[in-house]
């Protein structure tokens, strides 16, 4: 579905990506791996239309997205659940959803019912507002809204970073319960068990290279990849 192949780019003369090749089939989930500051968020960027690269090219089921805007990156397929979830703080969690809702490719896969079904909470909040959910619940509310595109691919920059437990667990359930529907994901987060739960295949970046890429079991007997590349 998503090809990347030689991807540069980066912000102003700072380079940060430095031939970076990627690919995501379908009802695959592949995850980016690595310490902060390595590219992860920047490559989800360029992806998306929001960082024009410098170099290298990015389509999705054979159609050219290189440089594309973000508008047509979504038109295409693509969702994005982005880093600090950005929610809309002054709507409702229904209006939050009901905002993104679009059925391009025939009948709608994810409708408010179906996101409330896959996070029961969200119906329980259905009339606050943005800024009133926990940080949990506005995860789940980005996870929500995003679906409500009804992608063919969807992206999670940093799925649980900073929630508390019992939000994370039902975060994974959720993921989980979405691989099983099959649902192509690309996953960036640093819960590294349940990643290996959940992901067909990782790719660890560091410095803005793929260093290494490999299935669950390869990355479980690989201590030293661990330890180098994904250890603080």
């Amino acid at each position: 579905m998503l090809r990347v192949e030689k991807l540069e780019a980066g912000y102003d003369t700072a380079r940060v990506l430095f031939g970076v090749d990627l690919e995501v089939r379908a009802a695959e989930v592949v995850t980016l791996l690595g310490r902060n500051g390595m590219g992860k968020s920047t490559l989800v960027k360029a992806v998306m239309g929001l960082l024009r690269p410098s170099a290298g090219s990015v389509s999705f089921e054979g159609v050219a997205l290189t440089g594309a805007p973000p508008f047509r990156v979504a038109q295409a397929g693509i969702g994005l659940v982005p880093e600090g979830r950005q929610v809309f703080p002054t709507l409702t969690v229904e209006e939050n959803l009901v905002a993104t809702a679009a059925s391009r490719f025939g009948r709608p896969r994810w409708t408010r019912e179906g996101v409330e079904r896959l996070f029961p909470r969200l119906a329980q909040r259905r009339r606050h507002l943005g800024w009133q959910l926990s940080g949990g619940e506005q995860q789940m509310l980005a996870i929500g809204r995003a679906l409500m595109t009804n992608p063919k691919l969807l992206i999670l920059d940093e799925a649980t970073e900073g929630l508390a437990p019992l939000a994370r667990a039902e975060i994974w359930a959720a993921l989980t319960r979405l691989k099983r529907d099959g649902q192509a994901i690309l996953l960036i987060d640093k819960s590294l068990d349940a990643i290996m739960k959940v992901a067909d295949r990782h790719l660890v970046l560091e410095k803005g290279k793929v260093v290494w890429s490999g299935t669950s079991a390869a990355l479980a007997a690989e201590a030293g990849v661990r330890e180098r590349y994904l250890t603080v």
